[in-house]
């Protein structure tokens, strides 16, 4: 399944993905979950008017770029559908349905008693997850430049990692560890894969985190071995 040259031929090809049947959040698993596209700008949504003046449940909206510099001021006309506090704005995204990876799930519940008189969004659950991009080039996607693709699959760049993904869509796919985001544990706001890393796959993923956030690996990864091997085949 995996290329000689790749990081998951140093732990075994078929000791990197696992079947599971777990119903619950784990750490390594793979999710689908909704994600914005991070370079866009995303839109602030206005209420401008009523379509008829006794109706409170419907508006005409007013759709413009979202900037820091010139953001809007929450406006007075009362619409149900769009009640805001004074400090907010309803912001559009575009977004799409990716594979992700589940990093981070670690998260201890609040007492009940603790959280009386707060809102729930500020003690909701989240997981931590990093999204999966497809390498191949369609009808809807870009894709990756072949030889960009090459240098991630050697491990050259912290913020990416190649990989095969045990499931339908493309053949192969770069999980981007630099748009690391927070994902609602409400069983609406994602989908289990029924796979997951195996343990010895996880601690490599925690070498490339550590490589990202504080730029090195430990001394005994598997990672520098795997970079030694590459670089004296491919220079």
């Amino acid at each position: 399944m995996f290329p000689n040259d790749s990081v998951q031929s140093i732990i075994s090809p078929s000791l990197w993905w696992e079947e599971t049947e777990t119903k619950t959040l784990e750490r390594g698993c793979l999710v689908y979950a909704f994600i914005p596209h991070v370079d866009q700008v995303p839109y602030t949504i206005r209420p401008v008017g009523r379509l008829q003046p006794e109706q409170h449940g419907s508006a005409k909206l007013d759709i413009a770029p979202l900037r820091m510099k010139n953001s809007r001021k929450k406006e007075d006309l009362p619409v149900a559908a769009m009640a805001i506090h004074d400090s907010e704005l309803w912001v559009a995204y575009r977004a799409k349905k990716r594979p992700c990876l589940v990093l981070g799930n670690n998260v201890s519940s609040v007492d009940n008693k603790l959280r009386r008189g707060m809102p729930k969004k500020l003690t909701a659950p989240t997981v931590i997850v990093a999204p999966y991009y497809g390498v191949d080039k369609d009808g809807t996607r870009a894709g990756y430049n072949p030889e960009l693709v090459e240098r991630i699959r050697h491990a050259e760049y912290p913020q990416f990692f190649w990989d095969k993904l045990p499931i339908y869509g493309p053949k192969e796919s770069i999980l981007r560890l630099d748009h690391i985001q927070p994902v609602g544990t409400l069983s609406s706001s994602y989908e289990l894969a029924q796979y997951k890393l195996s343990e010895n796959a996880m601690e490599l993923m925690d070498d490339l985190l550590q490589w990202l956030i504080w730029g090195g690996v430990p001394a005994d990864s598997l990672i520098l071995d795997y970079r030694k091997g590459i670089e004296s085949i491919f220079g």
